[in-house]
């Protein structure tokens, strides 16, 4: 997720995959929502191109689209909605073209799309990506293909993911798929499954010919990447014995692992869930320098009641302890954040919890949303959507004019400083500036000089944005 701006659905919108090389049928592929998706539409992309599909960027030329798709808000549905459209539109001029939904969404409305809506040729759900070729084939016969079966197995530990990021140095890699946290109002633990955890091995391994290709990043991707624990065996960590847990691989002991493939390889994870972040987790982060100092910890709510209710399994004052040891044991790290305004029957008192521990805090960045009740949920199922459309409104302004003051003062902490920057590519606003982050994940903006994608400088920020630090390379 780009977490650089005050407030942004993370990679919430279209994104364009770079167009890969391959065989001569064509594949348009788009990703909405979570680093996930994105990592998935590369798992996709690799079972495809075994197909005789290369990616294009031209939604005309393709014989085959995709959208990845996400369901945790109201907002991104409707915005694939829109561009289902659009590829209607496109199929009237090739009637032979296929059309496909993968991911949380095709999951969830599945017969929507297919029977009532005949919006698409394909439906597929993000545990059914290996069957996509025999349904392809059933698409192309004339057929409605469907498969959303979930899998308490699938982690595509053995396909390796054909990248489609834009700037051919931060890779995604899944750790883990599923969640069982069951938030009440999230949609994640029904649309993708029970928790599993990949094989270690796998996962360094994929990292490591990721740095061997010239990327220079990882993101270590999982709904909750503290609940990792790899046993072996196929055995679930809920029926683990004491021993059988201290012997399985932990989170930690795989951030450590994925540190020492090379000291120039940095290291970022996403998402961390507060009920599970160790301190063994911190300590592994500021023993290796190639850790990125930076955690996205959600925190949704500032207030107990509220939390309990949407079932987080921690405290105001838990988080509030684990902000503490963040602090602690990395007093430079950077942290994230997302909030819910408007939960259901969350009051005014309640709301200003929330506004009390962000004044504690002082997130650099947070994500920030009015509450969406979504179908299947638990909030649907035990809780009225009681809070009026104009409070949530004004509860997310206040909060979103709060952190716009806490990130110009994080900005501001950190002009005047010398920070390591890799180097991603051209700034969006000028080709004679690059742009790169620090290890806070904070934005970097300097001038060009010899200085290219995948390199790292040493930048001194002399002045900066709320979002974005502007400075000059220094030795």
């Amino acid at each position: 997720m780009e977490q650089n701006k005050v407030i942004e659905e993370g990679r919430q919108g279209e994104a364009l995959h770079q167009p890969t090389r391959g065989g001569s049928k064509k594949l348009f592929l788009e990703s909405y929502g979570c680093q996930m998706n994105f990592s998935d539409s590369e798992i996709v992309a690799a079972i495809l191109s075994k197909e005789g599909y290369s990616t294009t960027q031209t939604m005309e030329d393709a014989d085959l689209i995709f959208v990845n798709t996400c369901a945790i808000r109201e907002n991104a549905e409707n915005k694939v909605r829109q561009r289902l459209q659009d590829y209607r539109k496109a199929k009237r001029n090739n009637p032979n073209m296929v059309i496909g939904v993968l991911g949380c969404m095709a999951e969830r409305l599945k017969s929507k799309f297919l029977e009532e809506e005949k919006l698409v040729d394909i439906v597929v759900g993000p545990d059914a990506y290996r069957d996509l070729p025999n349904l392809i084939e059933q698409a192309e016969g004339g057929q409605k293909a469907v498969n959303v079966i979930l899998s308490k197995e699938e982690t595509y530990a053995d396909i390796a993911p054909v990248r489609l990021d834009k700037n051919g140095v931060s890779a995604f890699v899944s750790i883990m798929r599923g969640c069982d946290n069951m938030c009440s109002f999230c949609v994640v633990p029904f649309t993708r499954g029970r928790e599993r955890s990949r094989d270690p091995e796998s996962i360094v391994k994929e990292c490591r010919e990721a740095f061997e290709a010239g990327y220079r990043e990882v993101t270590l991707l999982g709904q909750n990447v503290d609940s990792y624990l790899f046993s072996g065996g196929g055995l679930k960590k809920e029926i683990l014995t004491e021993e059988q847990r201290a012997a399985a691989t932990n989170f930690a002991q795989l951030l450590e692992k994925v540190a020492l493939i090379h000291p120039d390889l940095r290291v970022r994870y996403s998402t961390s869930h507060p009920k599970d972040m160790t301190d063994e987790v911190l300590h592994v982060m500021a023993r290796y320098d190639n850790i990125c100092k930076y955690i996205h910890l959600p925190v949704q709510s500032g207030n107990s009641k509220v939390l309990t209710d949407m079932n987080r399994g921690y405290s105001r004052e838990w988080y509030l302890s684990r902000i503490d040891s963040i602090r602690r044991i990395m007093p430079e790290c950077g942290i994230s954040t997302d909030i819910i305004t408007g939960f259901c029957g969350e009051t005014d008192e309640e709301h200003l919890d929330t506004i009390r521990l962000m004044e504690t805090v002082k997130y650099d960045y947070a994500f920030m949303f009015m509450y969406s009740e979504r179908p299947k949920t638990l909030a649907e199922r035990r809780f009225k959507d009681d809070v009026p459309e104009e409070i949530k409104k004004s509860r997310l302004t206040a909060v979103v004019n709060l952190q716009q003051k806490h990130s110009e003062e994080r900005i501001k902490a950190q002009i005047g400083k010398v920070h390591r920057v890799l180097v991603e590519g051209p700034s969006k606003r000028s080709n004679a500036m690059l742009m790169g982050r620090n290890t806070q994940n904070t934005v970097l903006v300097f001038p060009k000089g010899q200085f290219k994608s995948g390199d790292y400088v040493n930048v001194l920020a002399t002045s900066g944005t709320a979002a974005t630090l502007i400075g000059e390379v220094v030795n």
